[in-house]
């Protein structure tokens, strides 16, 4: 996550400021050289916690804490974040037994993983004039081969390459 740098001490800008002290009170809306003073008879810093807010809003503490305490808060946020793909896997009608059995396993395993997959039944030629049913139950035939539980989330459709 790119985040801008937050100012502390003279690198704020704002002429008022809400503060908030080392404790959690508020000191209510001061004057920069105010708030700077009371950050330095406490032996702490000044932070801007929200730069856009009306007057912006700074606390007094420890920067160094602060930053600590503010990437610990990223490195949770971004392990709960679960990124999910569609992962395609494409058969043709000609496609044999073991070969199916091989793609429908590394299907398992993406939704084991907790991807999407999206499977296809690519038509190529003659392959396109044949007999819809027959291509809807041939592609019926390999989801039934994943060895996993899964949902079907949209149903069979014909999609520009074959059946999806």
């Amino acid at each position: 996550m790119i985040t801008d740098r937050i100012r502390i001490n003279n690198e704020i800008r704002a002429q008022e400021l809400r503060v908030i002290g080392a404790e959690g009170e508020n000191l209510g809306v001061l004057p920069l050289s105010d708030a700077l003073t009371a950050a330095k008879t406490a032996g702490l810093d000044l932070i801007e916690i929200s730069p856009s807010a009306v007057p912006p809003v700074a606390k007094i503490a420890d920067y160094g804490k602060f930053e600590y305490e503010r990437s610990k808060k990223e490195k949770v946020a971004k392990a709960k974040v679960k990124i999910s793909e569609t992962k395609d896997v494409q058969i043709k009608v000609g496609t044999g037994e073991n070969d199916m059995l091989l793609k429908a396993k590394k299907a398992a395993e993406w939704l084991a993983e907790g991807h999407r997959v999206r499977a296809e039944l690519f038509l190529k030629g003659r392959y396109k004039g044949m007999d819809e049913a027959f291509l809807k139950d041939r592609l019926e035939k390999f989801l039934v081969r994943i060895p996993y539980a899964y949902k079907v989330a949209e149903p069979i459709t014909k999609s520009p390459k074959g059946f999806a």
